[in-house]
């Protein structure tokens, strides 16, 4: 007699523990019966640990209802009314490939059973994973937050199904991460509207959810709708939410990510002292921060993308030479892959250097961002960073022939959107 190792594989698969399994077994047992199964954690152990190798029909049938297969394929042996014919060969390709734009975003459509575990929740977030690394090369736009928000459906489809409570969570996760996308879409889309609507959603989702890494995230994309609103105190307050979140607390890495938010609704607020003191602590707790495995969609804040945002402190509160300075400095170290947040970092060297009185420079710089994207349409929220630099050209030098080359060339770019 030995421990049925296939069955705790199972179970591990689903993230079930020995009293979850009972109260799923009787759960099918009612929808087979009509009856409440009396199904406990002890007979769950015996079957655990090689003492009931060939269960009784009903708790039989309940196996094969709450993993979708054979008892057979948990390593028992079933009663001769129950056993299966051969299965005719099937070929099981469930996938639907939603491929939007550039965006090919893979979402599996799993087989129909019973029960949803862990193997589930790591193929979404594969496909996850999928949709922010097109969102760092591209930044947002509508193909990408359709994509996420199929995804969503899909998730919460599998929330219907029986599961696990750390499956649960993890699918809760899932949604919130995916309605996140779609909201940062259209936030980079500068739809704000729609942006607001899908991170209340999101919001939900990440309490559901109980994951601190999902929380933090949303509160700082709060954060970030609010600055391209205006309002101030509600960056602010969507700022400290973020610094005394769990995941803050927790790990400097995200506390780090939360005072730089703190830093940036400061300077909003023109408190360029407090900013300035949060943009130092943000730094403090990057560099107290120890490499780990942590969500996919952090790969972007760093260093470089500290001192990114640290230049756009620096040149809000008139500080250009500082703010090329650290925009030269991120520049150095973002990785090529995340085109969109390179490009922003281009906007701001260009934004500083027209603030000093180099225009030419200046110009030639901006042009720069338009080769970053390499032909891909501007993000809503890059073409206003755009849009503010060419403003500010034409006011300062508003006749000279590059001023007038870069206009022609801002045309041919702004009608590729």
């Amino acid at each position: 007699m030995g421990a049925n190792v296939t069955l705790q594989s199972r179970m591990d698969q689903l993230g079930l523990t020995q009293e979850e399994l009972a109260t799923q077994l009787n759960d099918a047992l009612q929808e087979i019966t009509g009856r409440t199964g009396e199904i406990s954690s002890r007979t769950v152990r015996n079957l655990l640990n090689g003492s009931s190798r060939r269960p009784i029909g009903r708790t039989c049938a309940a196996l094969e209802r709450v993993f979708g297969c054979p008892v057979a394929d948990l390593g028992f042996s079933a009663p001769s009314s129950m056993q299966h014919p051969p299965e005719a060969p099937v070929r099981r390709r469930d996938f639907i490939a939603s491929t939007t734009g550039t965006t090919a975003a893979v979402v599996p459509l799993l087989k129909q059973r019973r029960s949803v575990g862990m193997t589930d929740v790591a193929r979404a977030s594969a496909d996850m994973n999928q949709l922010v690394a097109a969102d760092d090369r591209q930044g947002g736009h509508a193909s990408l937050a359709t994509a996420a928000l199929e995804a969503r459906a899909m998730v919460l489809d599998l929330q219907q199904r029986n599961a696990s409570e750390r499956v649960r969570r993890a699918l809760y996760a899932l949604a919130a991460e995916f309605t996140t996308i779609a909201a940062w879409s259209y936030l980079d889309l500068r739809d704000l509207d729609t942006a607001q609507s899908y991170l209340y959603e999101s919001t939900t989702f990440a309490g559901l959810s109980q994951d601190p890494p999902t929380g933090i995230r949303v509160w700082i994309n709060m954060a970030m709708l609010a600055y391209q609103r205006k309002n101030w105190p509600e960056q602010l307050a969507a700022a400290q939410a973020a610094n005394a979140s769990p995941a803050a607390r927790r790990d400097p890495f995200f506390r780090s990510m939360g005072r730089v938010r703190l830093a940036l609704a400061h300077s909003s607020m023109g408190d360029a002292r407090e900013a300035q003191r949060a943009l130092g602590a943000a730094q403090d707790s990057l560099s107290k921060a120890t490499e780990e495995e942590r969500p996919r969609w952090t790969a972007f804040y760093g260093p470089a993308e500290l001192q990114h945002l640290a230049a756009i402190i620096l040149n809000r509160d008139g500080e250009s030479a500082e703010a090329e300075a650290m925009a030269h400095r991120a520049l150095a170290k973002i990785p090529p892959e995340f085109q969109r947040n390179r490009a922003l970092a281009t906007c701001q060297l260009a934004m500083a250097q027209l603030r000093q009185g180099e225009p030419e420079q200046a110009t030639a710089t901006a042009a720069n961002v338009f080769k970053i994207m390499d032909g891909a349409p501007l993000p809503g929220r890059m073409r206003t960073l755009i849009g503010d630099f060419h403003r500010e050209l034409f006011r300062l030098a508003p006749t000279t022939t590059y001023a007038r080359d870069w206009a022609d060339r801002m045309r041919d770019e702004w009608s590729q959107a």
